[in-house]
This record gives structure tokens, C-alpha cells and sequence, in this order.
């Protein structure tokens, strides 16, 4: 009896010690973490294959949204957001009384949706293989195989929405090479590249009704009377560039957010790889979930809602700039104030109004302020990496606000052109917000 009892007592010993490994492993995967890690993961990819900002918002916006759609089951409280958005089907729902892991689910969901949406998968899986090993190894093999089919359904059901947005589309359309006409856009120095992504306006939007929905006041007419009111903003972007402070330098190139500038040496061309604006945004969002100690479907509601703030921003800007297809400064001062002037930024390839800057970061900040908070203090350490520098704001509108007159210091916008801007991002990040979050 005794020996049976000595015996009993070492089998449950190893027994608890088994239970306690297997919890060990389920706490080493931190959810919300590992969310954190595959966005960071995207746009580092998103980087690597030098997607125009727009391009990039769509990226972030259908896996984001695959994301959230599997690990808000984790939580109660968290509804469907597709289907409060334009053209998405039912999503997948767990079946009863079965075993998931949500944020194994969400992982796949996020990652069926990038491997369609971007090109450098080898660089991808990698970090994708050893992250669904780490799930493996802490699951049985039937929750382990259910929460992958269950995450492969959602992406696919994202993924056909996105096969039909436009886009596919967009890709045959011819280049926009603007025009000689007074005041209307064209290439511009150092490369004199063709427009970027013109008919981004037929992408279908999530939330707003059509592209067009919040149409801006028209921009100040082209004039080169000298009292003009298109005159004086091109004097003033000029007379502001010749006079920058090293405050306002800083802020220029914090916010320059150029997903590809080509530097030139001599006779040497080079890119220089960066972040994109959505990208710099994302990276906000994710500093405000962790700084706010966010659980994993905040987190994602989080990432989501940020990055259709950010898509349908970009329509809407996009839809205003080609159809004013207002002149940039650079053009103007050259051939009427200064020819040998130069911006402190490199004028990126698309019209001056409204500002994409503007408009997108203060969508964005709205949709963040719902969420976190007017007065979330945090330091912006989104671009660390990249260009080494960090900033500390004292709201989500404050820094939308340094980013958006930015653009003036770098002399790429007139000021018509960020405050307008400005003012039209935030009616799309509250229509969102209202339609999404109500």
C-alpha cells in the first residue's frame, strides 16, 4: 500500500509538473505581442518593396482587418467591423463548444491576406514559420488545425473583397503626365516622375460613400499677379524655405515620410528607402496600445480602425488632387520668384491639393483619439529605425498638426494646401468613427 502510495504521490508530481510546463508555454505567447510583431513584420516588407503611400494604406487596411475579424472573438464586446463597411461578405464564425486560438487565428488571417497583397515573401516567411511553430508547440493538434482553418476562412473572405476594390484594375491605366496648362501640375525636379497612383479615386471606399463625399473648397485661382492670393502663398512657401529654423528642419524631415527618394551624387542616382505615411501612422498606433497596456483585440480594433482612417483618407485626398491638379511650389517659384531655388524636401510625384500629409494624418489622429483618448501623451518612436530620430507629442491631433504644416517647412505645399487638407482628413476620420465605432 505504501509503495502504491509513493508511487501515486510521484505520478501526479510529474503530472503537475507537465501542466505547469504546458502553461509555462501558452504564457510565453503574449497576444497582443505577437500582433505587434506581424504588423511591424508588413511594414518592413512594405519598405522593402517601395509601395506608394496609397498602395500601402490598402496593404494595411485588408490584413489589419483579417486580423481583428479572427481575435475579437477572444474578447466579448468586440463586434464585426466588415460588416459595416462597404462589399465584404458574412466573415467565418467559430463553431460552438470547440477549442480555438484566436490569436494564432488572427496571425494566419493576416498573413493569408499579405501573401497576396505584397512581393517579398521569401524575406516573410521566415519570421511567419517560427512565429506559427511557437503556437504549435504550445497547442494540440486539433485547436492547433482548427485555429488555422478558421484564420485561412477570414483571410479569404477579406481577400475577395479586395479582388474587386479597383485596383486590379488601376494597375492598365495610362501614366498622368499633367499638363503646360497655367497653374495645373506637372513633373517636378530633381526626376520629373509622372503622377503617382491618379485614378486612385475608383478604389472602392470602406466607410464613406463615395470618393467624393467630402469634396474640399476650391483652391485659391492660379495667378501670377503679384497680390494675388495664389501668388502670396507661393511667396510665402518661398520666403519660409529661405528662412527655416533648426526646429523647423527637424520637423520637415520627421515628417518627410517618402517612401523612396532618389539621391543624387555627381553622376551617381540612389534610392533611399523609408517608411510611408500610412506606415508612420500604424507605428502610432501601435506606441498607443502598448503605451495604454491594450489587450490583443484592442489592440487590433486599434491597428483597424487607424488604417481605415488612413484608405479612405487617401481616396478622398487622392480624388481632390487630380481633379484640381494644382501646380506644386517648386514649379511656380523656379519660373516666376527664384530659378535656382530648391525645397528643403523632395517634391513627391502627384499634385499639390489637398495635402496627402493633411488630410491622412488627421484621419487618422481622429480615429486614435476616440480610442485612446485627446489627451494621450506619447514619444513617437515609429521612425526610430529609420532615420533615428524621435518626437514627443502631447496628443494624437498635435502631432497630425506638426506633420500637416511639415510639409510647408519642406516646401511642398502651400499653406492652402495642408490647412484645407487638414480640415478634410478630419471629417473622414469622423464620418468613420460615427459609422464604425458609434
Amino acid at each position: 500500500m505504501k509503495k502504491f502510495l509513493a508511487a501515486l504521490t510521484i505520478l501526479s508530481a510529474i503530472c503537475i509538473f507537465i501542466a505547469s510546463c504546458g502553461t509555462e508555454k501558452e504564457k510565453s505567447i503574449n497576444e497582443a505581442e505577437v500582433l505587434h510583431n506581424n504588423q511591424d513584420q508588413l511594414t518592413q516588407i512594405i519598405i522593402y518593396d517601395v509601395f506608394t503611400p496609397p498602395v500601402s494604406s490598402r496593404i494595411y487596411v485588408y490584413s489589419s482587418l483579417a486580423s481583428y475579424e479572427a481575435i475579437r472573438f477572444s474578447k466579448p464586446g468586440y463586434p464585426s467591423i466588415a460588416e459595416k463597411l462597404h462589399g465584404f461578405k458574412p466573415m467565418p464564425q467559430p463553431e460552438k463548444d470547440k477549442s480555438y486560438d484566436f490569436a494564432l487565428a488572427a496571425t494566419r488571417a493576416f498573413f493569408t491576406v499579405v501573401h497576396k497583397v505584397v512581393f517579398s515573401l521569401d524575406s516573410l516567411k521566415p519570421y511567419e514559420n517560427t512565429t506559427l511553430e511557437k503556437f504549435k508547440k504550445s497547442l494540440d493538434e486539433e485547436t492547433y488545425n482548427r485555429s488555422i482553418a478558421f484564420g485561412d476562412s477570414i483571410g479569404n473572405t477579406v481577400l475577395a473583397r479586395a479582388m474587386g476594390d479597383g485596383y486590379l484594375l488601376s494597375r492598365g491605366k495610362p501614366k498622368y503626365l499633367g499638363s503646360n496648362d497655367p497653374g495645373k501640375w506637372r513633373p517636378t525636379p530633381p526626376d520629373y516622375l509622372d503622377g503617382v497612383e491618379w485614378c486612385w479615386n475608383t478604389m472602392k471606399p470602406m466607410v464613406l460613400d463615395s470618393a467624393s463625399q467630402f469634396i474640399p473648397v476650391r483652391p485659391p485661382v492660379y495667378s501670377t499677379d503679384t497680390n494675388s492670393v495664389f501668388f502670396k502663398g507661393a511667396k510665402e512657401v518661398y520666403t519660409v524655405g529661405k528662412g527655416l529654423s533648426d526646429e523647423q528642419k527637424i520637423i520637415a524631415k520627421y515628417w518627410d515620410d517618402n517612401p523612396f527618394v532618389i539621391e543624387h551624387s555627381g553622376h551617381m542616382m540612389f534610392g533611399n528607402k523609408k517608411i510611408t505615411p500610412g506606415g508612420h501612422w500604424m507605428g502610432i498606433a501601435a506606441i498607443a496600445a502598448k503605451e495604454s497596456k491594450a489587450d490583443a483585440a484592442k489592440t487590433a480594433q486599434g491597428y483597424v480602425m487607424t488604417a481605415v482612417a488612413l484608405y479612405d483618407a487617401f481616396i478622398s485626398c487622392w480624388d481632390e488632387k487630380y481633379r484640381s491638379s494644382v501646380i506644386r511650389p517648386v514649379t511656380v517659384i523656379n519660373e516666376f520668384i527664384d530659378k535656382g531655388w530648391t525645397p528643403y524636401l523632395q517634391t513627391p510625384p502627384f499634385p499639390e491639393y489637398t495635402s496627402g500629409h493633411s488630410s491622412i494624418t488627421a484621419s487618422a489622429a481622429t480615429a486614435l483619439t476616440r480610442l485612446y483618448g485627446d489627451k494621450f501623451a506619447f514619444q513617437d518612436t515609429s521612425d526610430l529605425r529609420y532615420i533615428g530620430m524621435q518626437r514627443h507629442f502631447n496628443s494624437f491631433h498635435e502631432a497630425a498638426a506638426e506633420a500637416s504644416i511639415s510639409r510647408v517647412y519642406g516646401g511642398i505645399h502651400y499653406m492652402t494646401g495642408v490647412n484645407v487638407g487638414a480640415d478634410q482628413g478630419k471629417k473622414v476620420g469622423e464620418y468613420i468613427v460615427h459609422k464604425i465605432l458609434k
